[in-house]
């Protein structure tokens, strides 16, 4: 398995990656006509890549994509992956044959990408998908992995014909202004990677959701595998289907909703025909599996260096209400200590709704803001809905101005979690 993703100065990448930003419509219209004509003009490389399973969700994406590498990379595989967002580097978000896309590699795509689009608007997420489908197509690799940006009918990831199998992960409430105000809305727009003919796994669904999904893919003749299930035993868990039926241990990734993650990564691996991942591999790929920020317990480094003795440092990626729920659940698996949630969220996310399934567990909140691709809310609103929920709350400024603050408190449990790039922001200021 690859390292974690580590702080590092800037790059030409970077640069690179900053001319394509400022590429970006002046409005954007989620479509597939851009990224089509860009693609056209770099000669397809999406139709040159190996097998390729597709997964699209609300919560559990990058974790069913990090199960599958694990395992297939378990069993000697080559594999490729493209996810998003990133935490601390983009080059987290291409994977060659298992290891972050080199700096050169990346400059070289990205201006092959620049030369092609010939100065048009295209979003930088349309233009950075392109750079990865033609780094992957000129990788040797077994397998593709491809995880959805936004959404997944008008995604820019959309563009194959006939992948080998897709994985709808749980679907929840967010991005609503781009996919609908509803759960059926939002699944039938997760629902666009099906394809007809095609294997598609669905995860364990709200009833709305699963109804949805469940009528695009009959609509549309996609081929539903409904037959696996998981179930939680004393050593780990049992994953079972009429292929297979495995007594497996605990994934390393921290969370009850990681079984179905790894359980939908399993079931995907029974449509990869000529892909044979023996049971060891599978066993193996759960002891190793890593996706950094997810539930992740910190043990050492600059941010736990200032906590006073005694204290527990997590950071977890949650960003909205299902993921609020998976935190709160993990966190009453725990044993009972005074806990302090470090947050800070973007504009577009629904804080109460986020912060209620933590309210009788969290003793504290420090409301934080941060700078990212989009504008995070003001730390203010953030105390204002902790008020609402009745969690005592401040407003403790930057991240690391916030830590100053908390290494005067007694020791307690701190969770840093409501952005992923608040998460990628922590990792990277622990790792200095």
């Amino acid at each position: 398995m690859a390292n974690r993703p580590t702080s590092a100065p800037p790059t030409d990448a970077e640069a690179a990656l900053r001319r394509l930003k400022g590429l970006h419509p002046s409005t954007i219209d989620l479509g597939l006509d851009r990224v089509h004509r860009l693609l056209s003009a770099l000669g397809d490389p999406h139709r040159r890549l190996p097998r390729a399973i597709h997964v699209a969700g609300t919560n559990g994406k990058g974790s069913t994509v990090a199960f599958l590498r694990a395992f297939l990379e378990a069993a000697g595989y080559r594999v490729n992956a493209y996810t998003s967002p990133h935490l601390i580097r983009f080059n987290e978000r291409i994977r060659l044959a298992g290891q972050p896309i080199d700096d050169r590699v990346l400059v070289e795509s990205i201006g092959r990408v620049e030369a092609a689009n010939e100065g048009q608007p295209i979003t930088f997420f349309e233009a950075t998908t392109a750079a990865a489908f033609l780094a992957m197509a000129e990788s040797a690799a077994d397998v593709t992995l491809l995880e959805t940006g936004l959404g997944g009918r008008l995604d820019a990831t959309n563009v194959l014909d006939r992948p080998a199998v897709t994985i709808i992960t749980p679907v929840g409430m967010d991005h609503m202004a781009w996919l609908g105000d509803s759960l059926a809305l939002i699944a039938a727009e997760k629902a666009g990677i099906l394809k007809p003919g095609v294997p598609a796994i669905i995860a364990p669904q709200p009833a709305e959701a699963e109804k949805a999904l469940l009528e695009k893919a009959a609509a549309i003749g996609a081929s539903i595998d409904r037959d696996w299930r998981v179930e939680a035993t004393i050593e780990g868990f049992r994953f079972l289907s009429s292929a297979r039926s495995l007594d497996l241990p605990p994934p390393a990734l921290a969370g009850d909703h990681q079984l179905n993650n790894a359980g939908a990564a399993l079931a995907a691996l029974a449509h990869l025909f000529d892909i044979e991942v023996p049971d060891e591999a599978i066993r193996t790929g759960l002891r190793q599996v890593e996706w950094p920020g997810r539930l992740e317990r910190i043990g050492s480094g600059a941010l736990f260096d200032r906590l006073p003795a005694g204290s527990e440092l997590w950071f977890d990626a949650a960003h909205n209400p299902e993921g609020g729920l998976q935190l709160g659940r993990f966190l009453r698996t725990l044993p009972r200590r005074p806990t302090v949630l470090v947050t800070g969220m973007y504009y577009d996310k629904r804080v109460e709704g986020f912060l209620a399934p933590l309210a009788s567990l969290v003793d504290r909140m420090v409301a934080v803001e941060f700078e990212g691709e989009q504008p995070c809310l003001p730390a203010s609103r953030l105390v204002e809905a902790g008020a609402t929920l009745g969690i005592p709350a401040v407003d403790g400024g930057a991240l690391e101005r916030a830590f100053e603050d908390l290494s005067d408190s007694a020791p307690a449990r701190i969770i840093v979690s409501g952005s992923i790039a608040l998460v990628g922001r922590a990792l990277a200021a622990n790792a200095r």
